[in-house]
């Protein structure tokens, strides 16, 4: 699972802090509703009933923050407590109202989510690929702005390269990310999808794959078979090669052909035109 960011939320975002001298609203929890723009559509049950329990007994210490809009608020930092608000059977819920733009909020809600969330590593590379996305910057910005290292970020992102079948076992815990990054190294790509098949099914741990993968790597490259020539073509060959004396090659594509003739001189090249013109 995936570590905090290096930065908070509040360094990332000073203005979205809450401050003392701001009202807090109660809000009808039925006039919540969750960040548009939010990255994660599953929370874990576990820390949402944990949570519930907490709110039960403490009440919610930190209130959330909303942003009005045409129909009630939307949630832009607060999610899961908005969440286990509802299980514990609150009416409302503590509230400090901003005025965000679609962007802030989009940029807030993966950045939630990497800071307060354990998000798997597939979920991390997401976040990352569409900050980066959305707000048109580098690795080497995003790491900055996040205060983690580009190398880390890299790696991350490049998970996004793997078969769908295979982010998808990282996404839900049968593969580490360790185990992704090392099939990012195997060269033949058409054996991947059989050995990750190996690799679940005799449980290999990362050592035993990045061992697996460099003895693949070294394995010379099957030759491919040419195709068999055409019998015509190569009765066309022979009879052009005993008229012109030189080798001759017929190679058909699907639209056209064309015909190599072979000379070694320029004698010999003269005595080829003298042979075609007759």
């Amino acid at each position: 699972m995936a570590k905090g960011l290096g930065k908070g939320i509040n360094a990332l975002f000073p203005d979205i802090e809450t401050q003392e001298d701001e009202t807090v609203h109660e809000i009808a929890i039925t006039e919540c509703r969750p960040n548009p723009y939010q990255p994660r559509k599953n929370f874990h049950a576990d820390a949402i009933e944990e949570l519930k329990e907490s709110i039960l007994e403490y009440g919610i210490i930190q209130p959330l923050i909303v942003r009005k809009s045409i129909k009630g608020y939307e949630i832009v930092v607060g999610e899961r407590r908005y969440r286990a608000a509802k299980e514990a059977g609150l009416e409302t819920v503590p509230a400090v109202v901003k005025e965000l733009t679609d962007e802030k909020m989009m940029e807030l809600g993966l950045l939630e989510n990497l800071q307060r969330e354990d998000l798997t590593p597939i979920e991390e590379a997401h976040a990352y690929a569409n900050l980066m996305n959305e707000l048109k910057i580098t690795q080497d910005e995003l790491s900055k702005r996040l205060g983690k290292s580009r190398s880390h970020i890299a790696n991350i992102v490049r998970l996004l390269s793997l078969p769908d079948q295979v982010i998808a076992y990282i996404n839900n815990g049968e593969l580490s990310m360790g185990h992704g990054r090392a099939l990012l190294g195997l060269k033949d790509k058409d054996k991947l999808i059989a050995f990750v098949t190996k690799i679940r099914k005799e449980n290999l741990n990362v050592r035993q794959v990045e061992q697996l993968i460099i003895k693949l790597n070294e394995e010379p490259a099957p030759k491919k078979e040419k195709p068999k020539k055409d019998v015509f073509l190569q009765e066309r060959e022979s009879v052009l090669r005993d008229r012109l004396g030189t080798g001759v090659t017929i190679h058909r594509g699907k639209r056209k052909g064309k015909i190599e003739i072979e000379f070694y001189t320029d004698d010999d090249l003269e005595r080829l035109i003298d042979v075609l013109e007759k």
